[in-house]
């Protein structure tokens, strides 16, 4: 079958994953909007100049504070007061879980019936408590749903608030209400010419608003018997007595209530609903069934998006955590693997210098295998750097075409060079070229190279040295980008540094290296037989490799000198297939070798440290990457930005000063650190997507072939930067 070709794959999930995304912004916008709004429930400033009433002197009337039932629909205002000896208990801002049960139970022990100005917002967070406030025969009016000044706020959102607070109603009880108390509203004297015309627009909407004849102000610290008097009618007048079970602590006013009660209950006062005290006609009405829909949708989103808000933190803490610890891990390993590499390096010199001193120069054969399809623009460049190595022992160089049909192999056999053989197959796909190339070598020690890739002169010699220790069966390679001059490239150059090699020194150093890469590795004939050859069950036929040869009981390093250079994709569709190629076949790779987790020895290191390294920060923290990333955003737009910015500009610090040392490390200029910060931004999230998409076709089963990449001949057009 032919391998180089790609397949229709799964698309359906980028929608889902787009409709998830929608809701997860959506809820968390939500709830964004209710914290914020729930942070201060103080009363607003009065506007300069707004605090002076008579603008209600247009209708030929003063709203008297004895009438605090209101009607401005029409050309002239309806007012209605409490009868006389009637009391309605009005409470603003519930339900609160803490305090609205102990003010129930009050009412409850005194038989007394009243009117809860109910937040949405709350509503929506504690419908049950709102059934129970019904159930126990009290009314419920509208507070809006998050507690602005409605005279204050635009006309949408204005609209918006009560709408919400009607629908979350709704949800939780089945019916809506008409009764109305603006936020911040007090005694009708103290209404405002703005509060006075959004009223009046309200009314035109079918509210009935309810004022106060007596205001407690409970919220301002004052103590029961202050509240008491604050409550407490003139001789025998009905009122409309206004406090709060919720917006702070309430404990005051719970006890100020209870007093209130026994003392005007032994004066012979009634204490009902504002409905029933004033003789009102229904002002609950039954919900519609796609009325009750659309709240309990309301209120289910706001319960989701509490709970995603206080989840997505802890993984945010979390995530930051791990990121931070593995940044931290990763740079002091690598200075032990730096200081090692150090050492090994001066022992090959001494030992070279020993064996030419006694003029045995024993460096063994090596053969170099280079599977090659449709490689024609960098081929005559990957041959020529492998002949023109420095290596003092034979090399010969294999160059498989597998099935070309560009002429690659023709433009390898007319290079003509010394040692260089070039065979011609079938396509067959990559794993089969390679097997064909390893079974025509000659040499105990194979050299695996992409045709796209270009040794420096000492790699060859860096690669062989570390197979002086026998239980080596593996080297990988330090693979670099050549074409860095674009954005895309600085950012892959940056990853390359950064991530790959980083990591490759960690795995070294702890044993458990999963992947040689296919563009520079070396193995031990012996360590290839022992695992049957390249194997073509995954589409990461180097990570399979790898990962095979140390369960084999084999120690797999990496050589940071032996450098290897590489063309990268040069446009985000062909980084996208590459990567998707990648990550699709690590995830074969792992799965395929997962009884390494349970396994002794070196196959247990690889399990236990390498695969679960692999698991959690290259699979598991990029399925949660787009949602911790909305929640960034929520937290900047609804949280404290100071803080959150404060703590994104404190990572990218720990990832540049990371990605200066690795830079070091490897012997590399400064100057790209400049794009990490973009890169953090757009090439981060790219690299997210490719996981997704990974995962799901990995969980669909569905069938993904190789692709190849369209070769720009970097190597050929001999840039400046291919090799410093």
């Amino acid at each position: 079958m032919h391998r180089h070709v790609r397949l229709r794959e799964p698309r359906q999930h980028w929608a889902l994953l787009s409709l998830v995304l929608a809701v997860l912004v959506g809820v968390l916008l939500l709830q964004g909007y209710v914290e914020r709004s729930w942070s201060d429930l103080s009363p607003a400033p009065p506007e300069p100049g707004g605090d002076t009433p008579p603008g209600h002197k247009r209708d030929g009337r003063l709203l008297a504070d004895s009438e605090p039932v209101v009607d401005l629909s029409g050309a002239r205002p309806g007012a209605a007061a409490m009868p006389a000896g009637t009391i309605a208990l009005t409470f603003d801002d519930g339900p609160d879980p803490r305090w609205t049960p102990q003010i129930l139970e009050v009412l409850r022990r005194h038989q007394a019936r009243a009117t809860f100005f109910v937040l949405g917002s709350k509503v929506a967070a504690h419908p049950q408590l709102t059934r129970q406030i019904v159930a126990e025969g009290h009314e419920l009016g509208s507070h809006s749903y998050t507690h602005p000044d409605l005279s204050r706020v635009p006309t949408w959102q204005r609209g918006l608030e009560l709408s919400l607070t009607q629908k979350a109603i709704a949800g939780a009880t089945g019916h809506h209400t008409r009764l109305l108390r603006p936020p911040y509203a007090s005694v009708p004297s103290a209404m405002t010419a703005p509060e006075y015309e959004t009223a009046r627009a309200l009314s035109r909407d079918g509210y009935l608003i309810v004022l106060a004849n007596r205001d407690t102000k409970d919220w301002s610290g004052r103590t029961p018997e202050q509240i008491v008097a604050a409550a407490t009618p003139r001789g025998r007048q009905g009122a409309v007595v206004l406090v709060h079970d919720s917006g702070g602590d309430r404990g005051a006013t719970v006890t100020a209530v209870d007093h209130l009660l026994t003392r005007l209950d032994a004066a012979g006062y009634q204490f009902t609903t504002v409905s029933d005290g004033v003789g009102l006609p229904a002002t609950s009405l039954p919900a519609t069934r796609p009325q009750r829909l659309a709240g309990l949708t309301l209120v289910g989103a706001q319960l989701v998006g509490h709970v995603l808000a206080a989840g997505l933190t802890v993984a945010l803490g979390i995530a930051g955590a791990l990121t931070l610890v593995r940044v931290v891990l990763l740079v002091g390993v690598a200075r032990l693997h730096a200081r090692r590499a150090r050492r090994a390096r001066r022992k090959w010199r001494r030992q070279l210098q020993q064996r030419r001193r006694v003029m045995r120069l024993t460096f063994p054969a090596v053969s170099v295998v280079v599977p090659a399809y449709n490689e024609a623009a960098g081929i005559a460049a990957t041959v020529r750097s492998l002949v023109a190595t420095r290596y003092p022992g034979r090399v010969e160089v294999i160059v498989v075409d597998d099935g070309s049909t560009d002429g690659t192999g023709h433009i390898a056999a007319r290079l003509r060079l010394p040692g260089v053989t070039v065979i011609r197959q079938a396509n067959a796909g990559k794993p089969s070229a390679l097997n064909t190339g390893i079974a025509r070598a000659r040499s105990g020690i194979v050299i695996l190279v992409d045709g796209d890739t270009v040794f420096e002169p000492h790699t060859i010699e860096r690669l062989v040295r570390s197979f002086a220790d026998p239980r080596v069966g593996a080297v990988s390679g330090n693979t670099k980008v050549g074409n860095r001059r674009g954005l895309l490239g600085r950012w892959q150059h940056i990853e390359y540094v950064i991530g790959f090699n980083l990591d490759r020194r960690m795995f070294d150093v702890w044993a458990c290296m999963p992947t040689v890469p296919g563009a520079i590795g070396a193995f031990r004939r012996d360590a290839l037989a022992s695992v049957g050859g390249i194997s073509g069950d995954t589409l990461a036929e180097d990570t399979d490799l790898t990962m095979a040869i140390c369960r084999a009981g084999w120690r797999v390093v990496y050589e940071e000198k032996a450098r290897a250079w590489t063309e990268a994709p040069s446009s985000l569709r062909q980084l996208w297939r590459q990567r998707y190629r990648w990550c699709y076949g690590t995830l074969q790779s792992m799965w395929k070798h997962r009884r390494a987790l349970i396994e002794r020895g070196q196959a247990g290191k690889l399990g236990r440290r390498g695969l679960t390294y692999l698991a959690l920060f290259q699979v598991a923290l990029p399925l949660l990457a787009p949602a911790v990333d909305v929640f960034a955003l929520y937290g900047l737009v609804f949280g404290e930005p100071a803080r959150v910015l404060a703590v994104w500009l404190g990572f990218l610090l720990v990832q540049v000063l990371a990605g200066a040392y690795a830079l070091r490390l490897d012997g590399e200029r400064l100057r790209p650190l400049w794009s990490l910060p973009l890169q953090q931004v757009v090439y981060r999230q790219l690299m997210y997507l490719v996981v997704i998409q990974s995962v799901v076709t990995a969980l669909l089963g569905a069938p993904l072939r190789w692709h190849a990449m369209r070769r720009q001949g970097t190597f050929a057009r001999r840039e400046p930067l291919a090799m410093p």
